[in-house]
């Protein structure tokens, strides 16, 4: 035999009730936390229905017949359920089990406990009661409870619109819950990520090698917190200086652990870093062999070494933009292209190919990846190395003075907005 009979609601003035409605909704508008929305539209709706007690119950993740208490006005300590869950007390059965597992609005004239009722401390003095179940995935997983006094002290013509006005509060609170939520996770993401561009720019050269004949700038910007791009400098015997860029393909984090993980095989090779086609070679080799196999994963690079006494550069390339070399001697614009292969970590077999060139004093040499070309303009079209070459026509401008140039004509053509692709240039003038 059920527990529970019938019921009502008690109603005032309408514009009195209009004005704390608009007053409240203008007010939990504001709030960003919500315990205290919660706090604050009680307190409200307090005021359009008054009421003696009032209680709140969860089945959220808990087995038939249990539920929690989560609110009470006869609590004398605050408690923030989401945050202190293991605070709040577990019950089974009873007369608020049944109410919560029937999934029914209900109202009681006449309060009726049994003694044993494991919640029967909630309800002394109470001779009346309303039940608004919230629904959530079509059950009633949360259930607000309004208590008087009086016996048959609510109107059931206000029960449809008072059911409707918690569910709708209950949707509010939960999507408040879930952006709060959101909001410290994507914080800890975040500090997660800038920890990962912290370590990745820390496998960037910390300091520009210095070169006898050869005045060398470089610039790094990643799209996101980290990127797939890479540059470094490696300081052979005789005085000669290994330069080498690359661009993992994807963009973010994973791209940066490809990336760190290319530094790494860089590093470790003792030898091969004199020869660019052998450099490539094995970098190539050990990518294909322990990390990027699945192909899903590959990496473009330009490696080349350069000799100061005879300004000689031997290069080696994978896939990747070919370096534009700018003659401010003879005035003629051209690519170190004469070799190209395919991307690192494809396929294991390659063997890179190498070619040298010779250069002149006043050449200047740019090294890229194709965030700088493929930067994009508001209608949609690229930069292009035209516009690339265009900046290199000034030949009085320092390394540094030129990338300042490409970094302001692609601001310009792209009226800066953010970049979609991380953007890396090296300039190397021949003095």
């Amino acid at each position: 035999m059920s527990l529970i009979k019938d019921p009502v609601v008690q109603t005032g003035d309408w514009k009195r009730r209009l004005d704390v409605i608009v007053s409240t909704m203008r007010d939990i508008s504001l709030h960003t936390d919500p315990q205290e929305m919660v706090r604050t539209y009680a307190s409200r709706m307090r005021e359009i229905l008054p009421v003696d007690a009032s209680m709140s119950l969860s089945r959220r993740d808990l087995p038939p017949p249990n539920y929690r208490i989560t609110r009470s006005t006869l609590w004398t300590e605050i408690i923030n359920p989401w945050k202190e869950r293991n605070r709040l007390p577990i019950l089974q059965g009873g007369m608020l089990g049944e109410l919560i597992y029937g999934d029914q609005p209900r109202v009681i004239d006449d309060l009726e406990v049994a003694p044993n009722d494991p919640a029967r401390k909630y309800f002394e003095g109470m001779r009346s009661m309303i039940a608004l179940p919230n629904f959530e995935n079509g059950e009633a997983l949360n259930m607000v409870l309004l208590m008087r006094k009086q016996r048959a002290a609510f109107r059931r013509e206000e029960l449809p619109e008072l059911v409707w006005m918690s569910n709708l509060f209950g949707r509010a609170t939960s999507t408040l819950v879930i952006s709060s939520e959101l909001r410290n996770a994507y914080h800890m993401l975040d500090e997660e990520l800038k920890t990962v561009a912290d370590i990745q720019r820390s496998l960037l050269p910390a300091t520009l090698p210095r070169v006898p004949n050869l005045d060398i700038a470089a610039y790094y910007h990643t799209s996101q917190r980290a990127g797939g791009d890479y540059y470094d400098f490696f300081q052979l015997r005789d005085g000669k200086l290994g330069m080498l860029i690359a661009d993992v393909s994807g963009h973010g984090t994973p791209a940066a652990v490809v990336m760190a993980i290319t530094h790494a095989i860089a590093h470790m090779l003792p030898d091969p870093k004199c020869c660019p086609g052998v450099m490539l070679t094995e970098i190539n080799r050990h990518l294909t062999e322990r990390y990027t196999a699945s192909g899903s994963d590959f990496v473009t690079a330009f490696y080349g070494v350069y000799d100061p006494p005879s300004r000689s550069f031997t290069y080696a390339c994978a896939g990747h933009n070919p370096p534009r070399l700018k003659s401010c001697t003879t005035g003629t614009m051209s690519s170190l292209d004469a070799v190209s292969d395919i991307p690192l970590g494809i396929f294991d077999n390659i063997q890179y190919k190498t070619a040298t060139r010779n250069f002149r004093p006043g050449d200047q040499i740019v090294f890229y990846t194709d965030g700088i070309t493929e930067a994009s303009a508001p209608d949609g079209s690229l930069f292009g190395a035209d516009r690339l070459d265009h900046v290199l026509e000034n030949c009085h401008l320092t390394a540094s003075g030129l990338i300042e140039s490409v970094l302001d004509a692609v601001g310009q053509f792209t009226q800066d907005k953010p970049a979609t692709d991380d953007r890396t240039i090296l300039v190397a003038r021949v003095l």
